[in-house]
């Protein structure tokens, strides 16, 4: 029997992990923008290492709650999916976190209505508009790949790979990088993919946590920056 994805499959899942795709990820460094500003990122080296350890914080939080919606939302539990919203909101301590989080969020949501055939996507839209769940972005992926009947594995990895390219994205406007640089970064960082899936793949959302103190200190010093950039 032949089990290769169909071409629609892979286009689906290249869409949706698209750079381009329109929910504002251009507008935000995941923390880069401090973490050069004091002297942590310099250099192609100290660039890699900070991109390895936002995508183990996200694992270990975005990616279990992206997980977790994506089989709510297989299980046809709506109620499961919007606890699991709240539960990562409350797991994200620093408001610029949670801003680029809801603020995708609600665009992925938008998209869905209006491009995508997502209809648990669409009700996670009005139950985010009538301040009943707070439209965190993993979630919402989480959702949107169940409804295109894409895997858990595929969510996660489109996740991964979105999170590592936004902070290389945003390094090319804020260092001394080029695109070579930035993608053999992509590429050794997106070999960990399956170990960091693997890793948190059995976590229920009660185990959902990480331990990241340098990226909540630097998401409170870009609070009060005199020059940004970016949104965080």
């Amino acid at each position: 029997m032949n089990s290769r994805p169909s071409l629609a499959r892979l286009t689906h899942l290249l869409q949706m992990a698209d750079s381009q795709l329109p929910v504002g990820a251009f507008s935000f460094s995941n923390g880069l923008e401090s973490a050069i500003a004091v002297g942590l990122v310099k250099d192609a080296e100290s660039l890699k290492n900070f991109v390895i350890t936002v995508l183990e914080q996200m694992s270990g939080v975005d990616g279990v709650a992206l997980l977790a919606a994506h089989r709510l939302a297989l299980d046809g539990d709506f109620e499961g999916l919007v606890a699991a919203d709240r539960s990562l909101l409350a797991r994200k301590l620093n408001e610029e976190t949670r801003t680029m989080s809801i603020r995708m969020g609600r665009k992925l949501a938008e998209l869905g209505k209006k491009v995508l055939p997502a209809p648990t996507l669409e009700k996670w839209l009005e139950a985010i508009k009538e301040g009943e769940a707070p439209g965190n972005f993993a979630v919402g992926q989480g959702m949107l790949f169940a409804d295109l009947g894409l895997s858990e594995e595929e969510a996660f990895a489109a996740h991964n790979y979105g999170t590592a390219s936004t902070v290389l994205g945003a390094s090319l406007r804020l260092m001394r990088v080029d695109h070579m640089q930035t993608q053999r970064i992509l590429f050794e960082v997106s070999e960990r993919a399956d170990l960091e899936y693997q890793r948190v793949r059995s976590k229920t959302l009660d185990e959902m946590a990480s331990y990241t103190p340098a990226l909540d200190i630097l998401a409170a010093v870009h609070v009060k920056a005199h020059v940004r950039l970016f949104m965080n």
